[in-house]
């Protein structure tokens, strides 16, 4: 063979064996892979408390995840009476959501402040990419699943914290890509369904809002309706039949849980018997349109009522039923427009697809995506906050070294934003924000009584209050301040974080007592 010969030869071995490493290339960076990265740096970017990280402490509900975390590793049992306050010592308790606060613990044990933002992060990101892969799933389509995906991120915002719920959202998510599954064939993958209920009770309440979309799912495939655009086909009988076994396992799983029916309870029960957290919890408010996020919510079903209108398609009931609950469920109250993203993100995606897409194409350039991938990395890697960025944002506005000083005999009125670090710090307090024990028994009525200046000192005197951490700029600061047998004995911070530590001249304190500085009084927040 000549030497010529022999070069091509070699050449063409060569290139073989790039072949593969350039394939394998093109594919991790993709036009998809490309998306998904941008929702995902997105996300963070639009979410005040990963772009600003000393607004991810402003969450009052992550203390007493961490203090509830932190009993269960330590001494290996599930809380059954109430642990922190002394106005509901010893009544009983239970904790819905032990399981989503494990990462969040051992993200803290691990990194400190650091690990609550690292793991807020992925759980944000997850439910992102998690909406998106279904989207290009459902709509076959990268560029259409990347714009509807695109309105759904501002509207992921509301609960973009370290919040238990992200986790919650990723079993919904799953459950949403089993259903969607299923419609294509794969029957077999319904079986992912109770193990994933199981797993979701213990994760948070919301499994009942899946588990009655599972059940809208098989009443809207139990029978058969073609009217207009919908055309709905009955289920098969051997198709029926396992998704009624499906329905019934997963039931069955809920009971698979440290508290047996009082879990299955509880979301129940905050639905008719905690209204007043309801009530006065901003999250749990009507979502006003005129908002930012109530406009991006009016877009989203405005875009897919005019993908319809353009080019319109069949439906099916339980699609339908999905739609109209989602945005129901949003429209009552604004943290559930995340849920709603969840849900009709997909739906939009097939319709923009449809409507205003042509056929996919696959034009992108790989290195440039590799290139954007890079920097969105190291973006996030430099704004990743250190500890003591944080700690200086905690020391702001938790008062950490008054909380430290509280003695175990004080019965101390603490403002609700406050209760989670104290019961993190093991200090009494009056309530925090969980406030579904402290609605059942009173106790909030009673806050809200001494919050707004309801005759507060027989509320006071009803618990035996003999000190108080409470914002300055309260009407019942003042009313102290004026009142004989109170006594401020130390203010700390400035402007809205303006705190007093009141104390009652019959209180035997033993010691100067100061006070701290912390967020709005104005903030309620539930889990």
């Amino acid at each position: 063979m000549d030497l010529p010969q022999i070069q091509q030869d070699t050449a063409a071995a060569g290139s073989r064996a790039l072949n593969p490493i350039h394939h394998t290339f093109n594919r991790i960076f993709s036009k998809p892979v490309f998306y998904a990265t941008v929702l995902a740096f997105g996300l963070i970017c639009l979410s005040g408390n990963l772009r600003k990280p000393e607004e991810l402490l402003s969450d009052p509900d992550i203390w007493w995840h961490l203090a509830n975390a932190r009993t269960l590793t330590a001494t290996h049992q599930f809380v059954q009476i109430e642990p922190y306050s002394f106005t509901v010592s010893g009544e009983r308790w239970i904790n819905p959501e032990w399981l989503s606060e494990l990462p969040f613990w051992f993200g803290y044990q691990s990194l400190g402040l650091a690990g609550i933002y690292l793991v807020t992060a992925i759980g944000l990101c997850a439910n992102i990419l998690f909406i998106y892969g279904r989207s290009c799933w459902q709509a076959r389509h990268a560029d259409a699943a990347f714009w509807a995906c695109a309105l759904a991120v501002p509207l992921m915002t509301v609960n973009a914290g370290p919040r238990t719920i992200l986790f919650a959202y990723l079993a919904l998510s799953a459950e949403m890509g089993i259903l969607e599954a299923s419609e294509r064939g794969k029957t077999r993958l319904l079986w992912l369904l109770p193990p994933l209920f199981c797993v979701w009770i213990n994760l948070h309440g919301s499994w009942a809002a899946g588990a009655g979309l599972l059940t809208l799912y098989l009443l809207c495939g139990s029978f058969s309706f073609h009217q207009g655009v919908i055309q709905q086909q009955a289920l098969s009988g051997s198709d029926r039949r396992r998704f009624l076994l499906v329905w019934l396992a997963s039931l069955a799983a809920l009971f698979i849980n440290p508290y047996g029916w009082r879990l299955i309870w509880y979301p129940f029960d905050m639905l008719l018997n905690q209204k007043l957290v309801i009530a006065h919890a901003s999250e749990w408010q009507p979502l006003n349109s005129g908002s930012a996020l109530g406009r991006f919510s009016v877009a989203a079903i405005l875009l897919m009522i005019v993908a319809n209108c353009w080019r319109g398609r069949s439906w099916k009931i339980h699609e339908l039923a999905f739609l109209f609950f989602a945005w129901f469920m949003a429209f009552s109250h604004m943290r559930f427009t995340f849920m709603a993203a969840a849900l009709t993100t997909p739906l939009l995606a097939c319709d923009l697809a449809r409507g205003f897409f042509s056929k996919p194409k696959n034009e992108t350039i790989p290195a440039m995506n590799a290139l954007f991938a890079a920097g969105a990395v190291c973006a996030v890697l430099y704004f990743f906050p250190a500890n003591s960025t944080l700690q200086h944002a905690l020391e702001a506005r938790y008062p950490l070294r008054s909380i430290a000083f509280i003695q175990p005999s004080w019965r101390t009125f603490n403002q609700d934003t406050l209760g989670g670090i104290m019961d993190l710090n093991g200090k009494p307090t009056y309530l925090d924000t969980r406030l579904d024990t402290f609605d059942h028994h009173g106790e909030f009525a009673d806050y809200l009584g001494v919050l707004y200046s309801r005759q507060p000192f027989d509320n006071l005197n009803k618990y035996r209050i003999d000190h108080l951490l409470i914002p300055a700029n309260w009407p019942l600061a003042y009313l102290l301040e004026h009142t004989p047998g109170w006594q401020v004995e130390m203010r700390e911070g400035s402007g809205a974080n303006a705190y007093e530590l009141f104390a009652s001249s019959q209180a035997v304190t033993g010691e100067s007592i100061r006070c701290a500085a912390t967020s709005s009084p104005d903030q309620h927040s539930s889990h």
